[in-house]
């Protein structure tokens, strides 16, 4: 089967759950995985940015693959982000990702410093010759600083395991300019959830999301109206959302999002310093914004997603 073929729909960037002394608590993060799974996502993203992929060891990112690639049992796929500060590192862990059972690689640039883009298609490059496992990009310049334009794209069209790209710049025009300059080779993934509406109406066939891990239903709902250009159900979906979805675009999005997981008794909010706890303050927002959330949950309409358990 083409490994491109089920590479649409929502993908939960998920969360590792820690044990209070911040281990990996790899039967708690099982079943945050089992629950995403039986709420009707299309894929799973481990190890990504909400995963917390640079304060793992390599060790625990290679356990927690394994994890969810058993836990799934090949009902969907499991992509492993790769984050790692040297070329010759994600060579290293694309290769043991790829042992441990994963049907692809969320690549970001090197996480040292804003790279030049010769530097960024060299690393990518590297990685991708690494390996025969389907490469997704992962472009975040708010964040990260290193930006992977569409140019810069389209000079990788000749690496065959390079596959879909994942775009969090929040400029939806690229999706067009993408396509523009290289038809339909690359898969296009929305990877800002504030812009989601936006990006799949224009071509995106996937979403690799962070609320969704709260309201992974409401997500893979959403997606799947505007994907058949069902604008008059989704846009209420889409304005009760907004308020959620806006959190995955702050600087604290992984404590954020933990946090509104433990409010629906998802997950823990517990994460590895250098992030640290929520505020009062903090808390309270995301309580309010949780509060009315819940209070107005909408009734979703009818998109061929598996009933709720």
């Amino acid at each position: 089967m083409d490994p491109k073929a089920t590479w649409k729909g929502v993908f939960p960037a998920v969360t590792t759950q820690f044990r209070p002394d911040f281990s990996v608590d790899l039967e708690a993060t099982a079943k945050v995985i089992e629950a995403l799974i039986t709420d009707g996502v299309s894929g799973l993203i481990i190890c990504g940015t909400v995963g917390e992929n640079c304060s793992l060891t390599r060790s625990e990112k290679v356990s927690l693959v394994e994890t969810a690639v058993a836990t799934a049992r090949g009902r969907v796929p499991v992509i492993s982000g790769l984050a790692e500060y040297t070329s010759a590192f994600g060579a290293d862990y694309a290769r043991e990702a790829t042992k441990a059972g994963v049907n692809g690689l969320m690549v970001m640039p090197a996480m040292v410093y804003p790279a030049k883009p010769r530097e960024t298609i060299d690393h990518l490059t590297t990685i991708a010759k690494a390996t025969d496992t389907p490469i997704m990009v992962y472009n975040n310049p708010p964040s990260y600083r290193t930006d992977v334009t569409p140019t810069m794209l389209a000079g990788l069209s000749d690496i065959d395991t390079i596959v879909a790209f994942k775009d969090s710049s929040g400029d939806t025009r690229r999706i067009v300019d993408v396509r523009n300059m290289t038809g339909d080779r690359f898969i296009p993934f929305c990877g800002l959830d504030d812009v989601v509406l936006e990006t799949v109406a224009l071509g995106a066939v996937g979403w690799v999301s962070g609320m969704s891990n709260v309201f992974p239903r409401e997500g893979e709902t959403l997606f799947r109206l505007v994907r058949d250009g069902r604008f008059a159900e989704a846009m209420p979906i889409y304005d009760w959302f907004m308020p959620i979805l806006h959190l995955d675009a702050r600087p604290d999005l992984v404590q954020a999002i933990k946090y509104c997981e433990k409010i629906l008794g998802r997950g823990t909010d517990l994460t590895r310093p250098p992030r640290l706890a929520l505020d009062a303050a903090e808390k309270a927002e995301l309580e309010a914004v949780m509060q009315k959330a819940i209070a107005n949950r909408p009734v979703l309409p009818e998109t061929g997603l598996p009933a709720a358990a």
